[in-house]
């Protein structure tokens, strides 16, 4: 029966490879003189790091949570997948805003400022760190026991110390792991996987399986079942922490939205993750933990000697060269995520001497910084894959909780009108909330990884603030805005009775903010270009918008809210024109219910400041946009004698209705 299932299984999948091999643009392609990666090229390259965690991510997880951990580790996968609807969320508004690499590092800047970026930035490099050492130590650890040298400590720790600087050689001297190359690994690790995965299928009832299987579920269900709701969750959430290794790397994905074209490719590669790594990774732990074995006594080589259980020795070592290719693969890819991250802060702040290249176009500076580093963790740890577990972990959440939490926030200011894929903000909010649950709980249980994340946040936001106090491109780009005096003088020479202004916000209309554009003509009485202004208040981070039209003026925003600076512009207003009238035109929300909701905070403050400057007039109103003149005008001569308009003329007759 196994052999006719294996038969079946392998000659599918060689079909399967033909097939693919023969497709026009599997991996890459070009378009408008520029080489693009697939959706499957994407996930690919993060698969090979999701696919290595269950090699040590069970075991640990197991040394905590016992046989329940099978139901855990597929309750984590159901939450991973939700976490990454919301990484495909920020990959499509990163690309509305025009801001290529840098992933989840550069929407934590782009919504949080510099500074809790520091902070993302040292999350993601624990995460690459503890990546590039556990896996340099659990390749190490799947091999050894087929060679009889399992029990020496020393030797294994200079095996894994000599596969992070062979790493780093083959990144200083330009040997990247190419998407065509990973690939290939990928087959082979597929077919090792789904035969390890189709023959315990079939010798689950021999083995003796379905008892254990029982008894795990009713391990979980007593967990989740007993108590207060308090203990209840609780639990939950303690059992969660343990297994969220086994799906580390996600984020991988959005890191290289760069190298796609749409983030329509992002959606693509999180839902083949979920479909095969979300699924298989469940599968196995099922298996493993249900075999005749006891998996405390295997915390290196579960895998690999449930691999030998089941179809020998031989099949054990193929799993093990397996594991340790595929481990190879993940020390490689935190090399070359770590290093383009790096890349990518030194750009932004204008340091040049860290990504200096060679003659090969390497970053060996940083390669060579980061396999130092890389050494010293490991050292540090003793190659005890216990230690590393613990430090990994506190990273991983710690990366997620920032970035749903500036999810949240943006997803607060800015509403769903400017992107087309969303989520519920309820269950962002929900995911958040089990996140810094986890992170709580990890701090507190995993004191040497928070000793780790804490120590590395530290030095990045200590140097990241003294560089970014004279590099910031921030600076640079407040310097691009208008000043007061500017709005000011061009007012006093207008000499109008009646002043008008018009409140926007950035790039984009904004709630409270009036939605016409400046530079259109306008039809509304009293109403002209020398006694009305335009006001854009925009961030730094994101640039100064263009300037639409003499009359229009954009200020910077740095450490005071929207509603802070337009009090402040008032009452200068309100001190430079005493003997004027003056109108503020403010817009009206036209989003859902719940997008107006979200911006109630902004709406009550708007209402104090009739209040406050009871001399002005306030009016909140929608209006459609006026079409530009050259349109209008091939309007009306199309429509000849339309009713209410003069032939041949972009205005309206005395006769027509105020717009």
């Amino acid at each position: 029966m196994k052999t006719i299932a294996l038969i079946v299984l392998n000659v599918s999948l060689l079909g399967l490879c033909i097939f693919l091999f023969s497709r026009r643009r599997l991996l890459t392609y070009h378009y408008n003189r520029q080489l693009w990666l697939t959706w499957l090229s994407v996930a690919i390259i993060t698969l090979m790091d999701e696919f290595t965690s269950p090699f040590f991510a069970i075991a640990e997880a197991y040394r905590f949570i016992g046989s329940g951990t099978l139901v855990f580790v597929a309750l984590t996968s159901l939450l991973i997948r939700f976490i990454s609807t919301r990484y495909t969320e920020i990959a499509e508004i990163l690309e509305k805003h025009n801001i290529i690499g840098g992933g989840v590092y550069s929407f934590s800047y782009f919504v949080l400022g510099p500074v809790v970026s520091f902070i993302a930035v040292a999350s993601i490099m624990v995460g690459y760190i503890i990546t590039a050492c556990i896996s340099a130590v659990s390749a190490i650890g799947n091999a050894l026991p087929f060679m009889d040298l399992n029990q020496s400590q020393d030797l294994r720790l200079f095996l894994a110390l000599g596969i992070i600087w062979f790493i780093a050689g083959l990144n200083i001297v330009g040997i990247k792991a190419n998407a065509r190359f990973t690939f290939g690994i990928f087959i082979l690790a597929a077919f090792v996987m789904l035969n390890l995965v189709v023959s315990g299928v079939v010798d689950f009832d021999r083995l003796g399986s379905w008892p254990r299987l029982k008894l795990a579920f009713s391990s979980a269900v007593n967990d989740l079942g007993t108590g207060s709701w308090l203990t209840i969750y609780g639990n939950f959430v303690t059992h969660i922490s343990f297994c969220i290794l086994a799906y580390s790397g996600i984020e991988s994905v959005i890191q290289t939205a760069g190298l796609v074209r749409s983030w329509q490719d992002i959606r693509k590669a999180y839902w083949f993750l979920a479909l095969t790594v979300g699924m298989i990774t469940p599968l196995v732990c099922a298996l493993v933990l249900t075999a005749p074995l006891d998996a405390s006594q295997h915390e290196l080589d579960l895998i690999t000697h449930y691999a030998t259980l089941l179809n020998g020795v031989p099949f054990g070592i193929l799993v093990a060269i397996m594991a340790a290719f595929t481990l190879g693969m993940a020390v490689n890819t935190a090399f070359v995520a770590s290093s383009e991250l790096i890349e990518r802060v030194a750009q932004r702040y204008g340091l040049a001497w860290i990504i200096a290249t060679n003659r090969s176009d390497s970053l060996y500076r940083v390669h060579i910084m980061n396999a130092a580093f890389f050494s010293a963790i490991i050292l540090i740890a003793r190659g005890q894959q216990a230690i590393l577990a613990e430090m990994f972990a506190v990273g991983l959440v710690a990366s997620f909780c920032i970035n749903l939490g500036a999810l949240l926030i943006y997803r607060y200011r800015k509403g769903t009108e400017e992107i087309e894929y969303h989520t519920s903000r309820f269950g962002t909010l929900v995911l958040w909330i089990i996140l810094v649950s986890c992170f709580g709980f990890l701090v507190v249980a995993k004191m040497r990884g928070t000793i780790l994340w804490a120590g590395v946040s530290l030095l990045v936001l200590t140097i990241g603030l003294l560089v970014s106090r004279r590099h910031a491109p921030e600076i640079k780009e407040g310097f691009k805005g208008d000043i007061t005096a500017d709005m000011i003088a061009y007012l006093i020479e207008s000499r109008a009775r009646t002043i008008h202004l018009f409140f926007r916000h950035g790039r984009e209309p904004k709630y409270g903010m009036d939605e016409r554009a400046p530079g259109l003509k306008r039809l509304e009485p009293g109403i002209s270009e020398w006694n009305s202004v335009y006001i854009t208040f925009f961030s730094p981070r994101t640039g100064a918008p263009p300037k639409a039209s003499r009359n229009h003026f954009r200020f910077s925003l740095s450490k005071h809210t929207f509603f802070q600076e337009m009090v402040y512009l008032l009452r200068l207003i309100e001190t430079e024109f005493p003997d004027r009238h003056v109108v503020v035109h403010l817009g009206w929300s036209t989003s859902s219910w719940l997008d107006r909701l979200a911006m109630g905070v902004m709406f009550l403050n708007l209402e104090r400041l009739p209040r406050m400057f009871p001399g002005f007039g306030f009016i909140i109103r929608y209006l459609t946009q006026v079409p530009m003149p050259s349109a209008r005008f091939n309007l009306t001569k199309t429509a000849g004698k339309k009713k209410g308009t003069k032939p041949g003329t972009t205005e309206p007759s005395s006769t027509s209705p105020d717009p």
